[in-house]
């Protein structure tokens, strides 16, 4: 999701890179998406996928799958997290949110500003999904970095709560968010599912 405003960004604390040797037998990462992550955690920013390229679209039209244990100890994982963050974060062209699926990883994890949090961090959530979202919704503008140069209004929950896997103890969480936060997450998981924001509003 592209940035709306200007706002200050703390990045979350990141794990540490393991070896870049890592093994990749019991990744379920394919060899386009190895490729895509690299195994320099200095890589920097990742090319986005837009709909301005009808391969890009099809690949923003999949439905994401799940990301293994093994595929979160991994190498490959912590850069991409890095990667991922440095997109979302550049200057050029800021967010206030990313799914993997716009940059050629079509695995369920998203990046989101935490707004509602001190100092606003960039968290991640992988295996996220919507467990439950509010009756009460509202409409607001949107954006995102993978539909360059446009804005529409979407009809959203005002709350979520979401559930993800955590990273460290390996177990499911759960999360109640709300307000301008919750449609951060409703747009970022929407990529995952193979959904754009500009076809939400056909749906």
């Amino acid at each position: 999701m592209n940035k709306l405003s200007q706002i200050g960004i703390t990045a979350g604390a990141l794990i540490m890179m393991a070896s870049a040797g890592s093994c990749t037998k019991n990744l379920t990462f394919n060899d386009s998406e190895l490729k895509i992550i690299g195994t320099d955690s200095t890589a920097g920013i990742m090319p986005l996928l837009t709909v301005d390229d009808p391969a890009d679209t099809a690949l923003l039209n999949s439905v994401s799958s799940d990301l293994s244990a093994e595929d979160m100890k991994s190498s490959y994982y912590d850069i991409l997290k890095l990667r991922m963050l440095a997109t979302v974060r550049d200057s050029t062209n800021e967010g206030v949110g990313i799914a993997a699926p716009q940059v050629g990883i079509t695995k369920r994890l998203v990046a989101v500003q935490r707004l509602d949090k001190a100092g606003e961090p960039f968290e991640f959530y992988p295996n996220i999904r919507l467990v439950n979202l509010s009756v009460e919704k509202a409409w607001g503008w949107e954006g995102c970095l993978s539909v360059p140069g446009k804005r529409d209004t979407v009809l959203r929950s005002k709350s979520v709560v979401i559930s993800y896997i955590d990273e460290k103890e390996m177990v499911e969480k759960r999360d109640t968010v709300e307000g301008f936060t919750a449609v951060i997450f409703q747009h970022e998981v929407d990529h995952l599912e193979g959904i754009l924001y500009t076809e939400r509003k056909r749906l």
